[in-house]
């Protein structure tokens, strides 16, 4: 498991905070997002009605319903599967990096909803630039030779580098 990074968890709570408009109640980084109430809220804030129930009070159960719910709604956003945190590993403070990456990966893909305008988390994500090739520029890629591509080397050789199981004579 990789180890905390406090710097990156500030800078995921500063966006949030930003996102929402308001500052976040004092605390750990797991305790401020224990009851999964904020991260509904900012998810909603991203994404309008993206949960429609928030349990602001009840046991424990009712409150990790509220992380279920965030993490259906992230994946509906576009958040990869594997960015996706577990229920435990907040909740039960078991894997919290993996809870600031999901809330980080969220960051990033705002910048692909021109819908929103707010605030962005991370470096400019990639976008994709899709070339179409005709069949005469397709074969001239194809046969092309590129300087050392097809293993011509000058004439240098491993010749006198030793062979497997000899001693190095110095």
């Amino acid at each position: 498991m990789p180890g905390r990074n406090k710097e990156l968890e500030a800078e995921v709570m500063a966006w949030v905070e930003a996102v929402l408009g308001e500052k976040l109640p004092p605390g750990n980084f797991e305790d401020v997002f224990r009851d999964g109430v904020i991260l509904c809220n900012l998810i909603n804030k991203l994404q309008p009605n993206s949960v429609k129930k928030i349990q602001t009070s009840g046991g424990s159960f009712k409150l990790m319903e509220n992380i279920q719910r965030f993490q259906e709604a992230v994946k509906k956003y576009g958040v990869p599967h594997e960015e996706i945190f577990q229920t435990a590993d907040l909740f039960e403070r078991r894997n919290i990096p993996q809870v600031v990456l999901c809330i980080y990966s969220l960051g990033r893909q705002t910048q692909k909803h021109p819908e929103y305008q707010g605030p962005t988390l991370g470096p400019k994500m990639a976008e994709e630039q899709k070339r179409d090739w005709d069949e005469d520029q397709q074969r001239m890629m194809r046969d092309g030779q590129i300087g050392l591509q097809m293993g011509y080397n000058k004439g240098a050789s491993q010749a006198g580098q030793g062979a497997m199981n000899q001693t190095r004579h110095m």
